[in-house]
């Protein structure tokens, strides 16, 4: 198996309220694809930091094997999410991909 790790600091332009209603449209839409995308077979997403942290989301996804991370990097109803709801907001992206 495959383990797809992401943190993601959003844009320092939005609100505190305008980054809670961000970090649960991504927990959405991230989670909500679960069951589309062959080979995925865990996704979630935290919103809920310590103060200590210093990213406001993470990504903790398991696939199949690194074939199926190839598929969802660019099926369509991932490529929606990203485009539409993560990549918009975010100012950095940090990932680790890693066997398990």
């Amino acid at each position: 198996m495959v383990k797809h790790v992401i943190l993601w600091v959003l844009k320092d332009e939005y609100s505190a309220e305008e980054k809670a209603k961000i970090k649960a449209e991504i927990k959405a839409g991230l989670e909500g694809l679960k069951g589309q995308i062959p080979g995925l077979i865990e996704i979630k997403v935290n919103t809920e930091g310590l103060a200590s942290s210093n990213a406001d989301l993470l990504l903790d996804s398991t696939f199949k094997d690194e074939a199926a991370l190839k598929v969802y990097a660019t099926h369509p109803a991932h490529v929606a999410v990203a485009d539409g709801k993560v990549r918009p907001f975010t100012a950095s992206r940090v990932c680790l991909d890693y066997e398990v």
